[in-house]
């Protein structure tokens, strides 16, 4: 016996949806996954060659400074994305995706900028993620109703990217003693 049932269309489109969320989530935390493999990679590339020329290091030998900037961004960049990553683990419902991940779009902006010359492959792979990812948050937003404050978002994002260069900046002096290459390259 068949019994008529009635589908809300706007329940259709909410469970259509929400099921979309998941595998894009899961898609972008994938490729940030890899970017972070191929940071730490460069990462460690870059403090074995710094090191090397630590001993010959002359205060006005560009090189040698331009290699540590790099290192620096590198590691910032790193750490930026660790931060991301540790925030989408915050993800709890759909409902909390907004609240989540907007604030991570534009650290992956700035990381992806930074990395645009340095490492072009991580810096596509992460405009990709920013596009996936504002687009769950637009759509996890649709379906919970939510409302946006870019002001606060930017806010945050802006004071964990702070955090995060104080931290980095501390690590490479304290990798680097006595170099005072923050004076020397004007960072």
């Amino acid at each position: 016996m068949l019994v008529k049932c009635s589908v809300d269309t706007l329940e259709y489109e909410t469970i259509s949806h929400s099921v979309t969320l998941v595998p894009r989530l899961e898609y972008s935390i994938t490729l940030l996954d890899e970017i972070i493999v191929i940071l730490k990679k460069k990462r460690n590339d870059l403090k074995k060659s710094n090191k090397d020329l630590v001993d010959d290091f002359n205060e006005n030998d560009q090189i040698f400074l331009k290699s540590i900037e790099l290192e620096r961004i590198v590691v910032f960049s790193l750490e930026t994305l660790f931060q991301v990553k540790k925030r989408t683990g915050n993800i709890s419902s759909v409902s909390s995706i907004p609240e989540v991940l907007l604030s991570s779009i534009p650290m992956i902006r700035t990381v992806s900028a930074q990395l645009f010359d340095i490492v072009p492959n991580c810096s596509q792979m992460l405009s990709e993620i920013s596009v996936h990812l504002g687009s769950i948050v637009l759509d996890s937003a649709a379906l919970t109703k939510a409302r946006f404050d870019f002001s606060q978002s930017n806010e945050e994002s802006s004071t964990l990217l702070d955090k995060v260069k104080l931290m980095v900046d501390s690590k490479i002096s304290k990798q680097y003693p006595n170099l005072n290459f923050f004076k020397s390259c004007n960072v």
